[in-house]
């Protein structure tokens, strides 16, 4: 079997035209990161203002929570049949797809910013309020900040979860990585089922590492610890020594 998966991924003809492996990804990746900014728009915007005020904490409790319970390849479907006859062209399948990843990929964005910005210290808020803070300057300037690192580590989920759900959505016509697997089920190759899966595999990796740097660069260096670790270098580590050892001064 892994001589049949090496043999797949070393023919020319899987690497060119429109079923390559670079056409397939460039899909996938198109589908993802449009569900992706989507879902984000969507999940922060909910997720801030309820957080914020405290109103609406049913949608986090009841609707996020029930649509991560829903199984994925039974509402794709349902949202096809639904959608696709209504309409024309070839978005008839393509956007009933994008919204179903959309609807999966929500709620960690939405429950991650809704818990990171009620954790935020009661403290902060209140100082920044007695600084002369508006509702709005308190939430971008202070709240966000440091719900920052939930919020981006709900992205992370939601991007795993698209990933891997935009290959189930081959099963209804959508292209990328899941046509590999879709179709070499159909066509009993199963060493181009098994390719298909590790792209998805490898590229949720990828996709997971890159957003973990984005993370690593845009939390504040006081959330992330980035702070004390970089106090730990040549000078700091002489400080330290000196603290430790008085009778070195």
């Amino acid at each position: 079997m892994i001589g049949s998966i090496a043999a797949w991924f070393t023919d020319p003809a899987n690497w060119q035209g429109p079923d390559g492996i670079p056409a397939r990804l460039l899909e996938h990746v198109e589908y993802s990161v449009i569900a992706l900014l989507v879902a984000a728009l969507l999940g922060l915007s909910l997720g801030l203002l309820i957080g914020h005020t405290g109103r609406g904490t049913f949608l986090v409790a009841g609707v996020a929570n029930s649509l991560r319970a829903l199984p994925t390849l039974g509402l794709l479907i349902l949202v096809v049949l639904l959608l696709a006859p209504r309409i024309s062209g070839d978005l008839a399948f393509t956007i009933p797809a994008l919204l179903v990843l959309v609807l999966l990929a929500v709620p960690p964005i939405l429950t991650n910013t809704y818990a990171g910005v009620q954790n935020v210290d009661p403290g902060a808020r209140d100082a920044a309020s007695g600084m002369g803070m508006t509702g709005g300057q308190v939430l971008w300037r202070v709240e966000f900040p440091c719900a920052l690192p939930l919020i981006l580590s709900g992205g992370r989920s939601a991007a795993l979860q698209i990933i891997s759900t935009a290959t189930v959505a081959a099963y209804v016509s959508l292209g990328g990585f899941g046509r590999y697997v879709i179709d070499g089920l159909s066509q009993h190759d199963y060493a181009k089922m098994a390719a298909g899966a590790l792209l998805v595999a490898a590229l949720a990796v990828v996709a997971d590492l890159l957003l973990a740097l984005v993370q690593r660069y845009v939390v504040s260096p006081g959330l992330s610890g980035r702070y004390r670790g970089a106090a730990v270098g040549p000078q700091g580590a002489a400080a330290r020594m000196g603290a430790d050892n008085p009778a070195a001064g």
